[in-house]
This record gives C-alpha cells, sequence and structure tokens, in this order.
C-alpha cells in the first residue's frame, strides 16, 4: 500500500502531493513500482497536528480520487479518512475502495463500511485483544492495523510489534504501518528522511510475524524486502 498524502503538512516531506498532477505522477509511479494499493488521506494525523476541517479535507481528497480515477480507474484505492461522512462522499462519487481509519472508528463509520460493503482498516492503537470483545464486528471486512505511532510511546510501540503476531488468531489480514515513523528515527537518533533502511528492518520482521499488508513511503524498497522474504520461504 503507497501513501501520497494531499496535506501540507505530513510528517514525511516526500509524501506530500501537491496538485492532481503530482497525485498522478506519483499514482503512475507507485504502481509501476509494486503497489497494489494507493492509499489518499487529505488530513494529516501527525503527532501534534491540527486536524483539517472537514471540507478542507474534502476539497483535498475529492480531486486527488477523480484523477486517480480517470488515470488508473482499475487501481484499488484506500482512503485514509476517520470521518464518516468523507468517507460516505467518496464512495458514493468514486465507487468502492478501503477506508482507513486511524481513529479506530465508532458507530457511524461502521455503520458506513457495513453498507458499502468495502474493506474497512481497525486501527487497534495496541490493544491486540480489541476484536475479542467486539463480536459485532465480525460482519465487516476487517483488516487489522496494530497502531504503530498511535500507541503512546515509542516503547509501547515496540511492545506491540513483538506482540503483534497475537492477530493471526482472528484471521483477518494484518495492515503494518512503520515507514519512516518515529519508532525508527527517535532510538536511531535520525531524520524520518534517513530511515529507508531501517524502516525495512521492521517490515521484513513485520512479515516474519504476521503482515499480509506494509504500507510504506517507499514502494520499491518494500517490493524489494517482500520478494526476498518470499524467496526465503520458498527455498
Amino acid at each position: 500500500m503507497a501513501i501520497g498524502n494531499v496535506t501540507p503538512d505530513s510528517f514525511y516531506a516526500s509524501s506530500r502531493l501537491s496538485d492532481t498532477a503530482d497525485v498522478v505522477a506519483w499514482a503512475r509511479a507507485a504502481i509501476a513500482d509494486g503497489a497494489d494499493i494507493l492509499d489518499i488521506g487529505g488530513c494529516s494525523t501527525r503527532p501534534n497536528s491540527v486536524f483539517a476541517n472537514e471540507q478542507t479535507e474534502w476539497e483535498r481528497v475529492e480531486p486527488a480520487l477523480a484523477a486517480i480515477r480517470e488515470a488508473l480507474p482499475d487501481t484499488p484505492l484506500s482512503l485514509d479518512t476517520f470521518r464518516p461522512e468523507i468517507a460516505r462522499r467518496a464512495l458514493t462519487q468514486f465507487g468502492p475502495m478501503t477506508i482507513n481509519d486511524i481513529s479506530g472508528g465508532d458507530e457511524a463509520m461502521y455503520a458506513v463500511v457495513r453498507e458499502f460493503k468495502v474493506p474497512y482498516i481497525w486501527t487497534l492503537r495496541g490493544d491486540l485483544v480489541l476484536p475479542e470483545r467486539h463480536p459485532e464486528m465480525n460482519d465487516i471486512d476487517l483488516i487489522l492495523d496494530p497502531g504503530f505511532g498511535f500507541i503512546g510511546s515509542t516503547e509501547a510501540d515496540y511492545e506491540c510489534m513483538r506482540k503483534m503476531e497475537m492477530l493471526k488468531a482472528y484471521q483477518r489480514p494484518i495492515l503494518v504501518g512503520v515507514s519512516r515513523k518515529s519508532m525508527i528515527w527517535r532510538p536511531l537518533g535520525i531524520r524520518p528522511e534517513d530511515c529507508l533502511s531501517a524502516t525495512q528492518v521492521l517490515h521484513l520482521y513485520a512479515l516474519q510475524h504476521g503482515a499480509n499488508i506494509l504500507r510504506v513511503h517507499d514502494v520499491r524498497a518494500a517490493v524489494q524486502t517482500v520478494t526476498l522474504y518470499e524467496r526465503i520461504g520458498n527455498l
């Protein structure tokens, strides 16, 4: 899953897309590099960010989704939003896509994904037994995201990573999003811009412990990691 942010303030500057020409160029490059899903977000949720209001978020994602649907109509899309009305408008106007909700959702969001029968990325924020306590979610096409970066501390992120294999018991796809996040650059004393190789270390660990989807800034490097991981498994 390739990350594309139509925002001016996402934590990793190279993921910011300023206009529809940028969006289409990024989308084509990501697919050429091996991406299976394009994830579009219009509201930065980085730590200490001030969320864009709902109208601003829609004004960012609507032209981006339209541009991709026109240029690459068969490409699977994901919308990174925690707002049910944004999800509803996108699904109504542009058709099926995954809804990637970092908030963990609420009944309004669950109703939207039920109505449109689309996959829903459920961000667990480190609570890896949460699905067990919510049997009413069984009728939703869930993808489970441990929630790295939203758990509370670097130490908590790594504790969650050590335990993420627990999620395999729920027999749902597991998405891991660690690309260039602070759990990498803080312990190493580097910047997000310098995290490419270290990100692949955590990608490999995640693959070994149950990840089915990697949400990434650097598609080509992630695809190479997956390719070699699969080669090891087939030896």
